[in-house]
């Protein structure tokens, strides 16, 4: 018996066709030419995920600098559905946690799911995420068109603190129970 490999992995000019065609293939929407010029300016916010060195998964974040705060917006994260309920998405999401720790300067990760998409609701509510506020006609060109606004607040840290942000962190067990779903 062997065992499965999980890892995440850069997006570069070499392989950015590659997040191209699983963004087509996972998500219903499509992104133009500067997200993809963005992702490759994005350096730990935007990953591709590999399991047994094939690549079934991505994850694309910026920086939200709005409404007075400093936020991480999770843009992508989604696996082809064959690797669903494996722990890529949990082994994605807590790259971005770690990132946010690490940083320790978020008020919060937010992000958009299409409001019939049940599955990455409940993926989210169990790292701590909550139904922030619902956008009507958030999507263009899919059904329904509305967008929940999904948030997990972070404490932030003070200035010249040596503490990090707090966060709900999965268990053993939530890995491999973890389902991802798409959404955008």
């Amino acid at each position: 018996m062997t065992r499965s490999s999980i890892e995440l992995g850069d997006v570069t000019p070499h392989n950015i066709k590659q997040l191209k065609k699983l963004n087509t293939v996972v998500f219903p929407v499509s992104y133009n030419d500067k997200f993809y010029v963005d992702v490759l300016e994005a350096g730990e916010l935007a990953k591709l995920a590999y399991y047994n060195d094939i690549v079934v998964g991505a994850v694309c974040c910026r920086i939200d600098n709005t409404e007075n705060q400093r936020r991480l917006y999770i843009m992508t994260l989604g696996c082809l559905s064959p690797y669903r309920r494996l722990g890529i998405g949990t082994v994605m999401f807590e790259h971005i946690m770690n990132f946010a720790e690490k940083d320790g300067n978020f008020d919060s990760i937010f992000l958009h799911v299409q409001i019939n998409n049940n599955g990455a609701i409940e993926f989210y509510k169990k790292f701590g995420f909550e139904i922030v506020d619902t956008k009507e006609q958030y999507y263009k060109r899919i059904e329904p068109a509305d967008a929940h606004v999904l948030q997990k607040t972070l404490r932030r840290t003070a200035p010249n603190s040596n503490s990090t942000a707090t966060s709900t962190t999965a268990n053993s067990n939530s890995r491999s129970k973890a389902r991802q779903f798409t959404f955008v």
